[in-house]
Order: structure tokens, then sequence, then C-alpha cells
């Protein structure tokens, strides 16, 4: 029993690594602070990312019966290291387009290829400006330290710099811009909204079981991700470019190519969180 076990693991391993290969394979995409630049601006200028900052709540007080609860509930992810669902949230440590979007391959039913989808790219990239802006300006007001800086000995399934360690929790960036391409793919395809939002919200939960944010910083990051969807979904300019994108994603989803990893994503998927 148990040598069959282990077979399946080393199976769902392997089918996670196809599922994302181009970003797992990557390590610079493991490192976080290299996740902050693409090179292009966003959809709302400085006054409309301030505004969306100065909206988000203060982080729990250290010592606080919120903060003790956030920590309680953080150390119950600690059983699922090198587990399926630690495997996926490896991969799900890159979030910079174009590779970050193949994390909603699945969802889509599709496999997306940035050769074949500049426009689309172009969308995610200036929302993760947005998002990634607004979550580093709410960082910048007061520091919350993240699992693995307040537990040295806490292992994280992603590659570490004694900064990124030490660097600040909350609100999660990482569950900002999920929220924001759960938003946005759910917008492109309304019939798979739910699969898509689904995904966004699975990219938040990944840096719990990495270790990277307590459960209050990454609900703030999806409340602010949603916020900045909404702003930057108003200006005219978004609205052009998502319907560029909608025919690539249109045009990618009929030729019929598929992500072969989408078995092994769900069954990680499936693993019930603490």
């Amino acid at each position: 029993m148990r040598s069959a076990v282990c077979a399946r693991s080393l199976a769902t391993a392997a089918a996670l690594t196809v599922l994302l290969s181009a970003c797992a394979g990557t390590p610079a995409a493991l490192r976080p602070e290299a996740a902050r630049t693409t090179g292009m601006d966003g959809y709302l200028n400085e006054a409309a990312v301030a505004a969306l900052a100065d909206a988000v709540p203060p982080p729990p007080v250290l010592g606080s019966a919120d903060d003790l609860d956030d920590k309680a509930r953080s150390a119950r992810f600690v059983a699922l290291e090198d587990t399926d669902r630690w495997l996926l949230a490896t991969a799900h440590a890159e979030l910079r387009p174009p590779l970050a979007l193949q994390h909603f391959d699945c969802a889509l039913d599709a496999r997306l290829d940035p050769v074949a989808t500049p426009q689309l790219t172009r969308l995610m990239q200036r929302l993760f400006h947005d998002a990634d802006s607004a979550a580093e300006r709410v960082k910048a007001r007061a520091h919350r330290s993240r699992p693995v800086g307040d537990d040295p000995q806490r292992n994280a399934c992603q590659r570490l710099t004694e900064a990124s360690r030490a660097s600040a929790s909350y609100p999660s960036g990482s569950s900002t811009v999920g929220a924001v391409y759960g938003e946005t793919f759910a917008a492109l395809d309304p019939a798979r909204a739910d699969a898509a939002r689904r995904i966004g919200d699975e990219l938040g939960r990944s840096r719990l079981v990495c270790a990277m944010h307590y459960p209050r910083d990454v609900a703030a990051g999806d409340a602010l991700g949603r916020a900045v969807f909404q702003a930057a979904a108003a200006q005219p300019d978004f609205q052009a470019d998502l319907i560029a994108a909608r025919a690539e994603l249109a045009a990618v989803q009929a030729t019929g190519a598929r992500n072969p990893g989408c078995a092994a994503e769900a069954r990680a998927l499936a693993t019930p969180l603490p």
C-alpha cells in the first residue's frame, strides 16, 4: 500500500511539473522580489492607487486576538508540507505574466500560449502593475512579519533571501494579484467565471500553504484585488484591451489544445485545507 501511495505521489509531482513547467523551472520565478517588474504602466494613476490603498484597514495588532488566531491557523498548514498541494503552491509562486497565466489553463479549458496571446499578456501585465502597486503601498504603512519571518525554522515552498523572509506580509500582494487575475478571466470568459475566480482564490491560498502570509493578509489582499479590478475596469483603455484579449482567448480555446497536467491540478486542489 505504501509503495502505491508513493508511486501516486511521484506521478502527481511529475504531472504538476508538466502543468507549469515554464514557471516552476525558472529559479527567478521563485524569488518574490523578482516578480515586481513587468516594465509596463497600469490602468490606474497614482491618485487612484493611493485611494485604493488608503481604504485597506490596518493589519492586526501584534499580540491581539486576531493576530494570535492568524498564527494558530497558519501553524496548521505545516501539515501540507511536501504534499501535492505544496507542489502546486510552489508553482503558484510565479505571478508575472505571461508565465502566471498558465495557472488558468485548466479553469479556461485552454492552453494559454504567450506567443498567441500578446493582447492578453499586455492586459494582465498592466493589471499586475496596478495590483502590486496598491499592495506595496499598503505594506509601506505598517509592517507585519510573515510566518517565515516570525518562525525562522518554518519552511517555505520557494527560495527565500533574508530580505524576502523579513519583508512585510500584510496585505498579501500575491492574493491581490490572484484576485485581479480571477476577476479578469471571469470577465473574459463568463461561462467559466466561477472556475476562473476559484483559481484566483487558490493563488492566495497557496501563500498560506507556503507560510508566506497569514490568513488575514490573504483576505485583505483578496478584497484589495477585487477593488483594483473594479477601478481598472472603469477605464476606457481597459475595455478596449479586454475586447482584444477576449478574441485571443477564444481563438486559443478553439484550437483544442489542452494542458496535460489538469488532472494532477484537480487532485492537488481537492486537498482539504486546515
